[in-house]
């Protein structure tokens, strides 16, 4: 309760403030009344559902568009705020250098200045808002293709020019909209690749989640094969279960319902990919999270039989097992492909000028392609989204990896 106080009493105190710049500008009453009218209903819209929220409860359609409809007004009250502050502090410091008897500027000089700065606020705080609209209107299905060529000195012959299509973090029970999934499903299909890797969380927290879905995904379609590992929403930890034989049965639903589309569940296990007598191995393990993030992944248990010399290729959903784990690990992992972040599904990401992300400080390998230790590993951004429901910048990624034999060096 307490917590909830200090929150509405601080929204309401940069709110006051926010609101000088607006009523500087528009001096239409209907305008200002609309100002706190629509203050106070996402105030009381995000109180509504998250007072006494319980995130085992689960995260409904509801609870995101709360988020989103906070983070659309508040963001651009930050820019008024911190433009309007640093005038006041300008003002302040002009105040006390002519109560010294240094200037004599004029209050009609001091309130246009200040009108002006208000106008150049409201513009620069339109930036952001507009942004995030576009975000949740139509960021979240602005599916994007990327690819990538890889070289690999050792790679077997057979496999120069293999593709292969990463999908990472569905979140299906985020989704509202069938037929722009639908489209999605169209568009890897299109890619042609020899086979569609998945690197986890298909739901938010429940099978029953992806049941509407199943009939889409089951059109993904690869000559070598689907194959997917499971990612820390896919074991249900995030909600409340009745009883832990409820939880169990849920992941097996969650199984089941994998195969059905036509995925192999890679559960700290490996398969070969065989081609004219030649062969890499694909490596998948079960969740492993620095942190507080589940550690079911077994590395060594995974790659029990294959030679410590196979080309190979690991799913592993969480990209700081990469860093932690995988890169100290006795046996060479060519190529690691992980998923997990979103790119905080908000970020600047201009190729061969920018990529730039808040999720960087927390994690270091965190959207695209890096290489360490003669290893890769692609962090794909997400094929779908989670809580917040929109992307800024970040937009759902389907990767496209053409493996060469060579060396990578110009």
């Amino acid at each position: 309760m307490l917590r909830w106080f200090l929150f509405v009493f601080v929204f309401i105190v940069l709110d006051i403030y926010a609101y000088q710049a607006f009523r500087s500008v528009l001096k239409n009453n209907w305008s200002q009344f609309l100002y706190v009218l629509l203050s106070l209903s996402v105030l009381v819209n995000l109180i509504y559902h998250f007072y006494g929220f319980n995130r085992r409860e689960g995260f409904t359609h509801a609870h995101g568009y709360a988020v989103a409809f906070f983070i659309a007004i508040i963001v651009p009250k930050i820019v008024l705020i911190i433009m309007m502050f640093g005038e006041d502090v300008f003002r302040m410091f002009e105040a006390l250098y002519r109560y010294l008897g240094f200037g004599n500027r004029t209050n009609s000089y001091f309130s246009s200045r200040r009108a002006f700065v208000a106008k150049l606020a409201l513009g620069l705080a339109s930036i952001p808002l507009a942004s995030i609209i576009y975000g949740v209107y139509k960021g979240r299905y602005n599916y994007k293709v990327l690819r990538y060529s890889l070289c690999f000195e050792d790679l077997p012959e057979a496999f120069d020019g293999y593709k292969l299509t990463q999908i990472s973090d569905i979140h299906s029970g985020s989704f509202d909209d069938i037929e722009k999934v639908r489209y999605a499903v169209d568009l890897i299909n299109e890619q042609n690749s020899d086979v569609i890797l998945f690197t986890g969380d298909i739901v938010n927290n429940k099978a029953e989640e992806l049941e509407p879905f199943k009939t889409v995904f089951n059109k993904l379609k690869a000559k070598d094969g689907l194959f997917s590992v499971l990612g820390n929403h896919d074991y249900g930890d995030y909600v409340h279960w009745e009883s832990a034989s409820a939880k169990h049965k849920n992941l097996e639903d969650l199984k089941k319902l994998q195969k059905e589309i036509g995925f192999k569940l890679l559960l700290n296990d490996s398969v070969y990919l065989n081609k004219n007598g030649q062969r890499i191995a694909l490596v998948g393990v079960e969740n492993w999270g620095a942190g507080g993030f589940k550690k079911a992944g077994d590395l060594q248990r995974a790659s029990r039989a294959l030679h410590k010399d196979d080309f190979k290729i690991l799913m592993s959903h969480d990209p700081s097992h990469w860093e932690k784990k995988v890169l100290k690990d006795p046996y060479h992992y060519h190529l690691t492909l992980s998923g997990h972040t979103h790119g905080m599904q908000f970020g600047i990401d201009i190729p061969g000028w920018i990529k730039w992300s808040p999720v960087k400080w927390r994690y270091k390998q965190w959207a695209g392609i890096y290489k360490e230790l003669g290893q890769y590993i692609n962090v794909n951004r997400g094929f779908g989204y989670l809580a917040f429901p929109g992307r800024i910048g970040m937009w759902p990624e389907i990767t496209v990896i053409e493996l060469k034999k060579g060396s990578d060096k110009v």
